[in-house]
């Protein structure tokens, strides 16, 4: 899971330098270097540019979600829909990436699939995992 995620990182940091960028282009605006409609058109390419390297890390975000789910799902530990959710979460992931930068424009999916990552995380804040499982396990496992 860790190989999945870990690309994500510098990815989504890089492409926030495009945020940066178009934050420094406007910010000296005023020197005259650029037109307005020049400097409009380059804060949109940093724009379009970060949108698409944070499409790319969507892959990883999503890939990593997969292990993710199934782990959940074959615990016991945790309840198994949270286990399909996850899944689900990380197919629509990888799904709405791969669409959206070979179609721009087309309908996202992954706004709606979300909930599967929220539910994971309020269930362990708020409910925890079945301790009574857990120590079975732990006991059938031995130091």
């Amino acid at each position: 899971m860790v190989v999945l995620a870990l690309p994500a990182v510098p990815i989504a940091f890089l492409s926030e330098l495009n945020h940066l960028a178009v934050l420094r282009l406007l910010t000296n605006a005023d020197d005259g270097a650029f037109t307005a409609s020049q400097l409009q058109a380059q804060a949109m390419l940093f724009l379009d540019m970060r949108e698409k390297g944070i499409l790319l890390a969507l892959v990883f975000w999503g890939l990593w979600l997969l292990p993710l789910g199934v782990l959940v799902f074959k615990s016991g530990f945790l309840p198994k829909v949270l286990g399909v959710l996850l899944v689900i979460a990380g197919g629509s992931y990888v799904i709405e990436s791969g669409t959206q930068i070979l179609s721009p424009g087309l309908a996202t999916i992954s706004q709606f699939t979300f909930v599967g990552e929220v539910l994971f995380t309020l269930w362990l804040l708020i409910k925890g995992v079945n301790v009574e499982r857990w120590q079975e396990v732990a006991a059938r496992v031995g130091p």
